[in-house]
This record gives C-alpha cells, sequence and structure tokens, in this order.
C-alpha cells in the first residue's frame, strides 16, 4: 500500500504478468468461481460465487488532490484512503480524498498505517478513530482498515521487535478499541508472508475480522493467512487506471453495499 513517507513495500512483489493480462486473469479468476463475500463479519457464513468482481482502489498523499469524477467513470466502486500513521501523522490530503470520493458517488472507507513500536494498539487506534477513522451504517462508509506489514523503517526488524504473541496482542487492543468506539472490527491488510512471520501464523483473529490481502504480479490471491478461507479485499497492483493501488472485492455492489452497512 502507498506510504506517505516510504516506498511501497507491497511494491517488491515482483510482476510476472503485465497489467493488461493480470486484470484479464483477476477477473477470469473471480467469474471461475471465486469465493463470494459473507454478508455479515463471520467468513462462516460466506457462501456462492461473485458474479464479477468490485473494481476499487486505495490512495495516501502520494495521489495529492484526486481527481475523483475521473476515477469514478473509469470505474472506481470503493476506495480506501489513508487517514493516519502511528500517532504522529495525518495525510494531509484527507478531507479531499475522502470527501471527495463519497461526493463522487465512490463508497470510501478509511485506513491507518501501524507502526507497533511506537505506541500501544490502543492508542494508535483513538488517534486514528478521532482523525478520520470512524464509520457510520449509511452504505457508503467502509469498516476502518488497519494496514500492518513490513516495517517500512527498519528492514532489520520488520515485526517492529515485537514477539508474535505480542504482534498478535498489539492487533487485538487496536481492533478492541476500534469496535468500542466504532461498533465495528477493522478489516486487516496484509501480506501472508507477513503474517506468517510476525504472527506465527496465528489463526484466532480471522473469525472477527475481513481479510484485505496484498498480493501483486499473480493471477489469483494466492495462499491466505491461517483461519482465512477467502479475502474480501485483494490488492493485486500498486499501478493502473486508478489513482493509487489497484483494488477488487470479493463480491458485487450491492453485496459491497450491505458490508459497507455492517450485515
Amino acid at each position: 500500500m502507498a506510504r506517505d513517507r516510504k516506498p511501497s513495500l507491497t511494491r517488491t512483489h515482483p510482476r510476472l504478468r503485465s497489467r493488461a493480462r493480470l486484470a484479464a486473469a483477476a477477473l477470469a479468476a473471480l467469474t471461475a468461481g471465486a469465493t463470494a463475500l459473507a454478508l455479515t463479519e463471520t467468513p462462516a457464513t460466506a457462501a456462492g460465487t461473485a458474479a464479477s468482481p468490485t473494481k476499487g482502489h486505495d490512495v495516501s498523499s502520494h495521489q495529492k488532490s484526486v481527481n475523483w469524477p475521473s476515477a469514478k467513470a473509469k470505474g472506481a466502486t470503493f476506495v480506501y484512503v489513508k487517514a493516519t500513521e502511528s500517532t504522529t501523522y495525518r495525510n494531509p490530503y484527507f478531507g479531499q480524498q475522502y470527501d471527495g470520493a463519497r461526493k463522487a458517488g465512490i463508497i470510501r472507507g478509511a485506513y491507518h498505517f501501524a507502526l507497533p513500536d511506537r505506541s500501544s494498539g490502543a492508542s494508535q487506534a483513538a488517534y486514528f478513530v478521532a482523525h478520520g477513522g470512524d464509520w457510520k451504517a449509511d452504505g457508503w462508509t467502509l469498516p476502518p482498515a488497519l494496514d500492518i506489514e513490513t516495517n517500512p523503517y527498519d528492514r532489520k526488524h520488520p515485526c517492529y521487535g515485537l514477539s508474535k504473541t505480542g504482534t498478535v496482542n498489539w492487533i487485538k487492543a487496536f481492533s478492541a478499541e476500534v469496535n468500542r468506539e466504532t461498533g465495528r472490527r477493522p478489516v486487516i491488510y496484509t501480506t501472508s508472508l507477513w503474517w506468517k512471520t510476525c504472527t506465527g501464523d496465528n489463526s484466532s483473529l480471522a473469525s472477527a475480522h475481513a481479510l484485505w490481502i496484498a498480493r501483486h504480479g499473480s493471477a489469483d490471491a494466492g495462499s491466505l493467512p491461517a483461519g482465512w478461507s477467502y479475502w474480501t479485499f485483494w490488492q493485486y497492483d500498486n499501478s493502473g487506471s486508478l489513482p493509487g493501488d489497484q483494488n477488487l472485492f470479493n463480491g458485487t455492489v450491492s453485496q459491497l453495499r450491505k458490508f459497507a452497512r455492517g450485515y
């Protein structure tokens, strides 16, 4: 995912196909029978297949002021906008991006970039909710999202110096505070490799959290972290027709709107 002060680490994934072939393959994979999104936050209730993927993207301050009518015309149905990082950074373009997307008729949500070595999960969650990470059941607001992945500021400590148990507990604390303040559990954005390395492939979080998997350069989302049997969002490329990173939602537009509402 695009970082405001460091290059996106998801860009280290090799690209095995051109963007055009990737998009076509992604469409084929989903229409051939990818598992559809459950209409609740409990993955065990998922059933059926998506008739077609729902196209979206994510943005940060790298994209600055986004031309939202143009994004909408190019097929954007949803977008996640970076709001905060740790407890010290706020995206200066957040208002234009978040409110502008809604005015253009795009379902939008906010995400927080976690730095677990800087402060507690609860304190970062509170900062996030106070600066854009809130949620309401209006059908236009996606649940808050937690972006947790390899440490971009210290490659020698990809897990931020935390133990596997410490990492899981940090995420649980973040989730509990977001849920307490907003009534929704956050979507978790991560990579399978980071999750395995830094949580020990812990499966205890899957039942309460939708998965936003980052996997670039492949025709499918690949193996998922333990506990998740399907992805809700898939970030499949860091450039394309839409501003920022390219994403798909594992369901129809109607399912996306129901997911946004919380049921």
